[in-house]
């Protein structure tokens, strides 16, 4: 009965600490469990933002292609008209250039003639200046 109990005592000591042991490998790959989902659930975020940064430079790329594609469809509209006005304003200034060319060749000798009249006075009065300003520096005294 002694070598019963004695045998029954040490497995009852061999599943304790059996289950001991057990219990300390769960405690041991908990915290490794927990570093594994953290580093999963980092991961995860990560895919996600770089994900959402993929989509939305897709998105701006998009808005500019669509941006450069209505310009280039304004600009193919709008270039007859540009045509049409460099056409109408070249017809223009050839029409315009005679009457132009005969106000200027009526205007031309009348100027002449203004500065033929002005000129004795402009000379008259840069004398007038030149002597004050001889006068002027008469009146100062030497330095």
């Amino acid at each position: 009965m002694k070598f019963s109990l004695v045998a029954a005592l040490v497995v009852l000591l061999a599943v304790a600490h059996g289950s001991e042991a057990v219990s300390l490998v769960k405690r041991d790959v908990h915290p490794e469990v927990d570093t594994i989902t953290d580093f999963l659930k980092e991961m995860s975020a990560s895919i996600t933002s770089s994900t959402q940064d993929v989509l939305e430079r897709v998105k701006a790329l998009d808005v500019t292609n669509t941006a450069q594609t209505y310009i280039k469809d304004s600009q193919a509209k709008v270039q007859p008209l540009v045509d049409n006005v460099q056409a109408e304003a070249t017809k223009l200034q050839e029409q315009v250039l005679p009457f132009i060319t005969n106000i200027n060749d009526q205007i031309k000798p009348l100027t002449d003639n203004l500065h033929d009249q002005v000129k004795p006075l402009v000379d008259m009065m840069l004398n007038f200046f030149q002597q004050v300003v001889n006068q002027t520096n008469a009146l100062l005294p030497p330095q």
